[in-house]
């Protein structure tokens, strides 16, 4: 059995909007209980999205997850281009993109340079803003640039979508291998799609471990993943939501429309199913 319990501490006045989870080749999830709350199921219908809105009714709600290894390819919907600022590229971006695999024999030889380009451009940290802060679209990068796994991606999906290479942002819990039980960590990963094939990317994860050159596969750093959802930019109508950043893991929408980060308690079991 593979399942992750997701709890977390009743905020009052406030409902939870988690995702439902996301069926990839290596897991996909059989089922979801929600304790704790009275919960709906509500869609995001541009990507065939579902997600669950959870009224409390108790102290804890907790998110019950039940997984299976193996599963369905991903879905032609996450590499779809979307009007969402976090993946759009800009103008001048766009000229960058141009340059750079002007000459190359193959998209798959436009995407080597592309994920060779995109690693170097950024140093692993969060920041405290967005790198589209005040943009309507991602824009090019002067320098050196610190960024997270949510910031790498979205700028490398822009890139590749500038490029028209297929390419889609996954979103889930990372489980490292040192702890197998337990996670404090929301992870990110690109995939794209070529004549080579469907290809997964970390950049991040090779940053972390201090790997160079960066490989196509969803580690080095140890560990197994679970995805919760796909895509940047949600519009949920049943929530009069417009272009949300993602939706990966239970958020906190507050009552004046605001979101907010949820404080969650994680425990997986299955950890050797996965590896």
């Amino acid at each position: 059995m593979i399942s992750l319990d997701v709890t977390l501490t009743t905020r009052e006045g406030a409902k939870l909007i988690a995702p439902a989870g996301l069926s990839t080749p290596d897991v996909t999830p059989l089922s979801l209980r929600v304790t704790g709350g009275r919960s709906q199921v509500l869609f995001e219908p541009t990507s065939g999205q579902a997600l669950v809105e959870v009224v409390p009714e108790a102290e804890d709600v907790t998110f019950h997850w039940a997984f299976q290894r193996g599963g369905a390819v991903y879905p032609e919907a996450m590499f779809e281009q979307r009007a969402s600022k976090y993946t759009r590229a800009a103008a001048d971006l766009v000229d960058e993109v141009e340059a750079l695999i002007a000459g190359a024999g193959s998209k798959d030889e436009a995407l080597r340079r592309i994920v060779d380009h995109v690693a170097g451009m950024f140093v692993y940290g969060h920041r405290n803003d967005d790198l589209y802060e005040g943009q309507d679209d991602m824009p090019q990068l002067c320098g050196m640039t610190q960024g997270s796994c949510v910031d790498i991606n979205a700028f490398l999906i822009a890139y590749c979508r500038a490029a028209e290479i297929d390419a889609g942002y996954v979103a889930g819990y990372f489980i490292p291998e040192e702890k197998r039980t337990s996670t404090t960590d929301m992870h990110c990963w690109v995939v794209t799609r070529t004549e080579a094939g469907v290809l997964e990317w970390d950049i991040a994860h090779h940053m972390k471990m201090g790997v160079p050159k960066i490989a196509p596969g969803l580690n080095p750093k140890p560990g197994v993943r679970v995805a919760m959802s796909h895509s940047m930019g949600w519009t949920i109508p049943a929530l009069n939501v417009r272009d949300l950043k993602l939706l990966a893991e239970p958020m906190w929408l507050l009552p004046d429309g605001t979101w907010e980060r949820a404080q969650l308690n994680i425990h997986f079991d299955g950890y050797a199913a996965l590896t």
